[in-house]
């Protein structure tokens, strides 16, 4: 076999493991329960209600895509390792780089799997818009389309699993999230009353409302996507010696201490910057040590808060695709500098 077709093998099977996993298809639920109430909670607000969905709804999904990457990125090499299936890939000619690599590549799709499911019941909703009253007309092809989906996807699995003893949770979001996708392009094309939308209306907005298709929403999604791939590189590269407890350990503490890293060294090292700026006599040698210690611990620590662009969209700024050029490729980085100390860590792992 070439090198692709270990690395297609080794992700393919991975992937089909993962999605297999029962905490996969409970927190999809979840969180698709939760996007769902957010819709009428965002009611209460005293300000723009939609802003708050928004805010609300993104937060949900990136929460639930970070517990599922910490819990299957964090059990699938140590999980290999512990049951000794291995060794039966080692020995054979796969070099232990193609196995990481391999592993993280099925992992990652799992992911994507999830985070388009997600995606698309957060658009849906998004689209329906919140409803500030009892008297405020529904979206009826957001609530068919959507239905359908679920329906099908549900309706689906239960018959695969029943009569070809498919596993139910693999096949539920194998099946809803592309049904899902058809029900939001679906859903786009008709008015909450089921009046047709001009392509105007759909993708530049008619007679100063919003356009159905937004774009920033998108690009938000997007940059989400990245730190929760990132985060899972990150889960990969510690189960690589550590046991699923301590891996899982590492990974929420390098998630929360990546959402604070501006707070905790960024602005200690502006803050030491502009006094050293305004007064030279501060800068001794032991400052200067202080400053360059957080500055390096800023820059070798994975920043997720880059990826959170829900605060542009709810002021109304525009998302510079500057921004998303130099963003999206630091995120790129950050995955390939995990994998290869993922793959430093593996190469001599004791696995017999």
């Amino acid at each position: 076999m070439t090198i692709l077709e270990q690395l297609s093998a080794i992700s393919r099977n991975t992937f089909v493991e993962s999605i297999r996993q029962p905490i996969v298809l409970v927190v999809a639920v979840i969180a698709t329960i939760l996007i769902i109430l957010s819709n009428p909670l965002s009611a209460f607000t005293l300000d723009d209600d939609q802003r708050m969905f928004v805010d609300i709804g993104l937060s949900t999904v990136f929460i639930s895509m970070a517990v599922v990457a910490s819990f299957i990125a964090t059990n699938v090499i140590g999980r290999e390792i512990d049951n000794r299936t291995v060794l039966t890939v080692v020995s054979k000619p796969v070099s232990r780089p193609v196995f990481v690599l391999g592993k993280y590549l099925g992992v990652a799709g799992a992911l994507l799997l999830v985070f388009l499911y997600l995606s698309f019941t957060f658009l849906l909703v998004e689209m329906h818009g919140v409803l500030k009253t009892v008297r405020t007309p529904v979206h009826q092809p957001v609530l068919l389309f959507g239905t359908l989906a679920v329906l099908v996807g549900i309706g689906s699995a239960t018959w695969m699993n029943y009569f070809y003893g498919k596993s139910f949770a693999s096949s539920a979001l194998l099946i809803t999230t592309p049904a899902a996708g058809i029900a939001y392009l679906l859903a786009m094309l008709f008015s909450p009353e089921f009046g047709r939308n001009s392509m105007e209306a759909i993708f530049t907005g008619a007679a100063g409302e919003k356009p159905v298709f937004e774009v920033p929403i998108w690009t938000a999604l997007g940059m989400l996507v990245i730190g929760v791939l990132m985060l899972a590189s990150i889960a990969v590269a510690a189960s690589t010696r550590l046991g699923q407890v301590l891996t899982l350990s590492v990974t929420i503490g390098v998630l929360m201490l990546g959402l604070l890293s501006d707070w905790l060294f960024a602005r200690p090292a502006h803050a030491l910057a502009s006094s050293i700026a305004r007064n030279p006599e501060l800068a001794t040698m032991g400052t200067k040590a202080k400053l360059w210690g957080l500055e390096a611990l800023y820059a070798i620590t994975p920043n997720f808060q880059v990826f959170w662009l829900a605060d542009a969209i709810n002021q109304d700024r525009a998302i510079p695709f500057a921004y998303v050029a130099r963003t999206a490729p630091y995120g790129l980085l950050m995955i390939a500098a995990a994998l290869c100390i993922a793959v430093a860590l593996f190469q001599r792992r004791e696995v017999g």
